[in-house]
């Protein structure tokens, strides 16, 4: 079977994430890619949102994913890749999370490092989570992370429409993807000629 590169898994906070929201910029940039729709995106339901991530991901069949989240949706992601240490995500980008505590939702999240690779970038001025509490998140879950400084909750109204660094995010988890999914021979036959 031929190599699919993994789809892109879009996963918006509360409210969703509108026409000049960078979510939907970036979900316009890959043809394959997928966005998860709460019933209600104004009813903050951890359970609920972390299961509608299984089940848009199982609607759509065999294949690996990006996930992408935003805000509540980072805390969702974060709680369905707990609950599915077998999920079909491969890599997770975790973007302005929302602070839990906010929510009273602090414990039904994982404090233990995530089961994919993970990113979590952050800002010095979100109103809906500290730089300081975004890096222990990003600890206890095993995450690299970046604090743009201060730059609000990086979305819409913060001006985020485009945002580049999401996309370049996306195509170098894509080819590691594919340098994983390499033959092995190639390798061997790009070390024979490299002697």
């Amino acid at each position: 079977m031929a190599y699919r590169p993994p789809r892109l898994l879009i996963i918006p906070g509360l409210h969703d994430s509108g026409t000049g929201h960078w979510q939907t910029w970036l979900q316009g940039q890959y043809r394959d890619s997928l966005r998860v729709t709460q019933r209600d995106p104004s009813q903050p339901d951890l359970e609920r949102w972390a299961e509608r991530i299984q089940r848009t991901i199982d609607a759509a069949g065999p294949g690996d994913w990006l996930a992408v989240a935003h805000s509540f949706g980072c805390l969702a992601l974060a709680r369905h890749l707990a609950d599915h240490p077998d999920s079909a995500v491969r890599e997770a980008l975790l973007v302005a999370p929302a602070e839990p505590d906010k929510f009273g939702i602090a414990e039904s999240l994982p404090h233990e490092r995530l089961p994919r690779r993970t990113r979590l970038i952050a800002s010095s001025t979100d109103p809906w989570m500290s730089a300081a509490s975004a890096a222990r998140w990003a600890h206890r879950w095993g995450a690299s992370f970046s604090n743009l400084g201060p730059v609000g909750h990086i979305n819409a109204e913060a001006g985020f429409g485009p945002f580049p660094i999401a996309k370049s995010w996306v195509e170098a988890a894509r080819a590691r993807a594919a340098a994983e999914n390499r033959p092995r021979h190639a390798d061997f036959r790009e070390w024979a000629f490299a002697v």
